[in-house]
């Protein structure tokens, strides 16, 4: 029997009390959104995650976050083994904290935070995104034991479903202690159910709140209308001139690239994100490149006169909050800057805007190959027992680029355990639990084969400093 067959074997005798322990995490609400009216149940996420870790024989703490101003975060977990010496160390990331549980009518089952299986998945708020993720780290570390002597540094912190507002700060203060060779990333996603990824490109983020103001009080509408514009319908033909007539974003100053190649057929994209018979797909350009490479911009939120309570009124303002996906390699705030620029040249008949950049988040593109991805290549191949593919992912992971400012010799790796019927976010979340078991198999072989190869930044013993 190989090490490979061994490894798997451990996984699969594991696996009912991994499982279990996954079902023990989703029933926690640890609802980040929620905090501090549930600091009760955040704290005890994470009280559980150190103590599953403590199983797996890490020295685990839980970590109340403050930042400077007295920002305070959500519980963090950080646990550690140390290296041997020559061996290199590995921080592995994931978030406890999950997704509000939305309206209880849209799941089919009674409760969110309650598991159930249907058809080879796992159904539950946090089934995929990210306990799961937490899961492939402990279980692969309970299948690989002491693993060559290969050093680890969990990290699973309790505020990514908010934007990590702590995140860069706790880097920082605990700088030392995660110190590492390679960081992998368990928040991605598989190209589909039965084909693993590497995610080797993010794009960034720039979040724009927009008033858009025509007049100082609400007038009548029959009386006033015709030269006089209401602020609605004003913001609607702002936000129109963003796109061109095929619908790519049509923003000077913004980066776009058609260079993505993966084969991702219309039929598939249309059935994944659940697109009406007879709605046309927008942009130009390969489809993987308009979802990894070039921007997309995003009417995600709307402030006017609701139906039930609308009049024959002119609106004297109205307010949106645009979400702009950057492409890799552009600077998030610069297209930001570029997309206000813009909705200040083209403000319909003189209106008047009031334009605040609220959120940035910095988009990621990987190196090329080096050994630690090879060997991350040869490890999800072997656990699927097939070829692994490369993807870019649309959304963004903006503290990603904060582990590269502050490790910069680390080699990344963001895998991950959701796929196209994941709905992480929504209402039915799940996990696939097949792909989850395989995720565990790559992730121990990963460990096994980076403590083979010695790869640490200086060549001597690896592990985060005293």
């Amino acid at each position: 029997m190989t090490a490979s067959d061994t490894i798997a074997r451990r996984v699969d005798e594991n696996l009912p009390a991994t499982r279990s322990e996954l079902e023990s995490l989703v029933r926690i609400p640890s609802v980040s959104a929620y905090f501090p009216d549930n600091a009760d149940d955040m704290r005890r996420s994470a009280e559980r995650v150190a103590e599953l870790a403590r199983l797996r024989g890490l020295d685990a703490e839980v970590i109340e976050v403050v930042a400077p101003g007295g920002l305070a975060g959500r519980p963090a977990v950080l646990a550690h083994r140390k290296a041997a010496p020559g061996k290199p160390t590995v921080l592995l990331y994931a978030h406890h904290d999950v997704q509000p549980e939305g309206a209880p009518e849209g799941w089919n089952q009674d409760h969110p935070y309650e598991p159930v299986e249907r058809g080879g998945r796992l159904f539950g708020r946090g089934t995929a995104d990210d306990k799961a993720g937490i899961m492939v780290h402990l279980g692969a570390l309970a299948a690989l034991g002491e693993g060559g002597g290969v050093g680890v540094t969990l990290f699973v912190e309790g505020e990514e479903e908010v934007g990590s507002p702590t995140f860069h700060h706790f880097l920082e203060t605990h700088r030392d202690r995660l110190a590492s060779d390679v960081i992998v990333v368990a928040d991605s996603n598989n190209w589909k159910a039965g084909v693993p990824s590497l995610t080797t490109s993010l794009r960034g983020i720039a979040q724009v709140a927009v008033t858009l103001r025509m007049l100082d009080h609400a007038v009548h509408s029959g009386m006033y209308g015709g030269p006089v514009f209401d602020a609605a319908t004003a913001m609607c033909r702002l936000v129109a001139s963003c796109h061109d007539e095929e619908g790519a974003v049509a923003v000077a100053g913004l980066a776009s690239y058609d260079d993505a190649h993966a084969d991702y057929p219309e039929e598939d994209l249309r059935a994944d994100a659940g697109v009406l018979d007879g709605v046309r797909l927008a942009g130009r350009g390969s489809l993987a490149s308009r979802l990894w490479t070039q921007p997309s911009l995003t009417l995600i939120g709307m402030d006017v006169m609701s139906c039930a309570k609308a009049s024959n009124t002119l609106v004297p303002e109205c307010k949106v909050r645009l979400s702009l996906r950057v492409a890799p390699g552009q600077d998030a705030e610069e297209a930001g800057r570029a997309l206000m620029a813009h909705l200040s040249e083209n403000a319909p008949f003189g209106a008047q805007l009031e334009m605040e950049l609220e959120e940035s988040g910095p988009a990621f593109k990987a190196g090329g190959d080096t050994p630690a991805t090879v060997a991350a290549r040869q490890a999800l191949r072997e656990a699927w027992q097939t070829e692994p593919v490369d993807i870019g992912v649309g959304g963004s992971i903006p503290f990603i680029a904060d582990l590269q400012e502050v490790f910069p010799e680390a080699e990344i790796l963001v895998t991950g355990i959701e796929d196209p019927d994941t709905r992480a976010h929504s209402h039915n979340e799940s996990l696939h639990l097949g792909d989850w078991r395989n995720a565990i198999v790559a992730e121990a072989l990963l460990l096994d084969r980076l403590a083979e190869a010695g790869l640490t930044r200086s060549g001597g013993a690896g592990g985060p400093a005293e």
